[in-house]
C-alpha cells in the first residue's frame, strides 16, 4: 500500500514536471527564433555580439528544460535532420558555459542518423560540463573520436579531480541501469546528469562509460555510438548570407593583431572547435580571448550549428536528452 502510494506521488510529480518542461522547452524554442532573426538582420554589427551571448545562454537554459523532461520520460524537443559527428560534438559544445575550453582532437567521415542527432548532441554537452566544472579553468578538456569495429567512440578527457571509487561505482550504476530513476532520489540540489544520460542510452541504443582514468589524471568518459546509429555524411549545404557574414567576421578576427614591442600576432580563428597543435597537452592555458574574438569564435560555431536548428522537425512524444560527474548543477 504504501509502495503504490509512493508510486503514484512520483508519477503525479513526472506529469507535472514533464508538462512544466514541454512549455519551457517551447518558450526557449520561440526566443532562440527571435535571437536568430536578429542575428539575420544585423548581420555584421557590433550587436551580433550581443545577440550571439544570449544565443549561447539560451541553449544552456534550453539545455536544463531538456534533461529534466528526459527524467520524467518526457519530450526531447524537434528531431533534427543527419549531422556530421563532428557537427554534433560542435553543437555539445555551444551548450556548455565554458565552450572555449573544449579542443576536438579529431574527425572521422560519419554521420549520426536524424533520431538519434538531439540525444547523442545533449549527452556530449552534459559530459563537456562536467568535465570543465570539475576540472581547473587553466586546463583543457581533449575530444577525440575514434572508429572501432562497432561505430565509433567520442572519447573525453579532463585533467579535472577525478572521482573516487565511490563516485564511479554509483554514476556507472546510473549509466546502466535502463530504468527510471525516482526524482527525489537525485538529492537536493538534484543531481540529474547521469540519470539523465542512462535513460538516453536506454532509449536510443549508445552507451557511455566513465570507467577509466584519463592521462592527465582526471576522467575519461567514452561515448560509444553503434553502427545502427550512423549514416553517410549529409551533402553539403550552400552557406546562407547570414553565415557568409559571419565567416567574413571570423576571417577578420584572424587578422594579424600587434603584440607587444610592435611584432605581429595572429588571433585563433578556429573558433570553438580548436584542433590541437602537435605536441600540446591540455594543461596548458590559453590567453583570454579579446572581445572581438570572442565574435569570432560564437559566429563560427553558429555556421555550424545555424543550419541545424533550422532543419528541426517535431520530434514524436515519448523521444528525449541529457545533462552531466554527478553534479551537473554547477553554474
Amino acid at each position: 500500500m504504501v509502495r503504490q502510494a509512493k508510486e503514484e506521488a512520483e508519477e503525479a510529480t513526472n506529469t507535472v514536471l514533464k508538462s512544466a518542461m514541454r512549455t519551457l522547452q517551447g518558450l526557449a524554442a520561440e526566443q532562440q527564433r527571435a535571437i536568430s532573426g536578429l542575428q539575420q538582420k544585423y548581420g555584421d554589427s557590433a550587436m551580433l555580439r550581443d545577440m550571439l551571448d544570449i544565443d549561447h545562454m539560451n541553449s544552456q537554459f534550453n539545455r536544463r528544460a531538456q534533461s529534466i523532461a528526459v527524467l520524467c520520460g518526457g519530450w526531447l524537443g524537434r528531431q533534427r535532420e543527419a549531422a556530421s559527428v563532428y557537427d554534433v560534438i560542435r553543437g555539445a559544445q555551444g551548450r556548455i558555459r565554458h565552450y572555449q575550453r573544449i579542443e576536438i582532437a579529431s574527425r572521422v567521415d560519419f554521420a549520426v542518423t536524424s533520431r538519434a542527432v538531439e540525444p547523442i548532441a545533449l549527452t556530449v554537452a552534459e559530459l563537456l560540463d562536467n568535465a570543465t566544472s570539475y576540472s581547473e579553468p587553466s586546463t583543457m578538456v581533449e575530444v577525440e573520436v575514434r572508429t572501432v569495429p562497432r561505430g565509433i567512440c567520442v572519447v573525453i578527457d579532463d585533467a579535472g579531480v577525478g572521482m573516487s571509487e565511490e563516485e564511479r561505482t554509483n554514476a556507472t550504476a546510473l549509466l546502466s541501469s535502463g530504468s527510471a530513476v525516482s526524482v527525489s532520489e537525485l538529492g537536493n540540489p538534484p543531481a540529474f546528469g547521469f540519470a539523465v544520460i542512462g535513460a538516453l542510452c536506454a532509449r536510443f541504443g549508445f552507451t557511455v562509460t566513465i570507467d577509466s582514468t584519463s592521462p592527465y589524471g582526471g576522467v575519461r568518459a567514452v561515448v560509444m555510438v553503434p553502427k545502427e546509429l550512423l549514416t553517410e555524411m549529409p551533402e553539403p549545404k550552400t552557406p546562407s548570407t547570414t553565415q557568409e557574414v559571419r565567416a567574413a567576421a571570423a576571417d577578420r578576427a584572424s587578422a594579424p593583431a600587434a603584440a607587444e614591442g610592435g611584432l605581429p600576432r595572429r588571433r585563433n580563428k578556429r573558433g570553438m572547435a580548436v584542433v590541437p597543435d602537435s605536441g600540446r597537452r591540455p594543461e596548458e592555458a590559453r590567453p583570454a580571448l579579446s572581445a572581438e574574438a570572442r565574435v569570432a569564435a560564437m559566429g563560427a560555431f553558429q555556421r555550424g550549428t545555424l543550419s541545424g536548428r533550422g532543419a528541426g522537425v517535431p520530434a514524436a512524444e515519448g523521444d528525449s536528452t541529457a545533462d552531466s560527474h554527478e553534479g551537473f548543477d554547477a553554474p
